[in-house]
């Protein structure tokens, strides 16, 4: 097993009386995707918040390769890239200044070359200079997933990546992860197409109502419950977290 990119330690976050996480402990280890499934309001952006800078944990402690999210923070967010559920841009930048921007706030030299290769890679060299306003729904997807990697992440976070786009549109970007793997970058994917995690991921840990479920990698969690779908383990597994029958 290769080193962890990611340790999580007793992990947990309160907002007032509720608790988001509670005592979660999770490693992710580098090349790796790991897919965190979980049902709406599990604690699934939590947590990715808390990895990221976007929220502190009320305990426990965080470290992405060895350093800690919030006494290093400045060198943690530059090891991690983030695409959020919610597509972001803004309206009166085209795709090349926004991912030039985009180096600028992440404190990486503003590279034209760099900007171009992402462009091309997500097929948005053509639109480099339409305002993004213009954009379909798709294609503003791919350039946040462009904007998260301007700095070369480590570690990056797909949370709920291929919400809202079409069948074809998914598929590319699931290419697109798995290249990005293969250059060695590690992923951790939020989603709710259970079909995206059977497809991509190596390990997959369920999360329900801040408390992790299961964490395996996805062959032997597939070959435990021979002939059944991620899909249906993945219920049957929340049913009974809930106390309620198996359909």
């Amino acid at each position: 097993m290769k080193p962890p990119v990611l340790r999580c330690r007793h992990v947990t976050k309160r907002y007032g009386n509720f608790t988001a996480l509670q005592d979660l402990s999770l490693e992710v280890y580098e090349g790796e995707i790991f897919a965190l499934l979980g049902p709406n309001g599990a604690g699934k952006s939590t947590l990715i918040h808390c990895i990221t800078g976007l929220a502190k944990q009320s305990s426990g402690s965080i470290e992405v390769l060895g350093f800690d999210t919030i006494r290093d923070f400045r060198t943690t967010r530059r090891l991690v890239g983030l695409v959020p559920q919610e597509i972001n841009y803004d309206p009166f930048f085209t795709p090349l200044e926004s991912l030039t921007i985009q180096m600028g706030l992440m404190g990486v030299e503003p590279s034209r070359e760099r900007a171009d290769t992402l462009l091309k890679t997500f097929a948005l060299d053509d639109k480099r200079d339409a305002y993004t306003r213009t954009l379909s729904g798709g294609m503003k997807r791919r350039l946040l997933v462009a904007k998260s990697l301007v700095h070369e992440p480590r570690l990056l976070f797909l949370d709920e990546p291929t919400a809202g786009v079409d069948v074809e549109l998914r598929r590319e970007l699931w290419q697109e992860v798995e290249g990005l793997r293969a250059a060695g970058t590690t992923i951790v994917l939020t989603t709710h197409y259970i079909e995206e995690a059977e497809r991509l991921a190596d390990r997959i840990g369920i999360l329900h109502k801040g408390e992790l479920l299961l964490v395996e990698s996805r062959s032997s969690l597939m070959g435990r419950h021979d002939g059944r779908s991620l899909e249906e383990i993945y219920l049957e597994l929340i049913r009974k977290a809930d106390g309620r029958p198996d359909a």
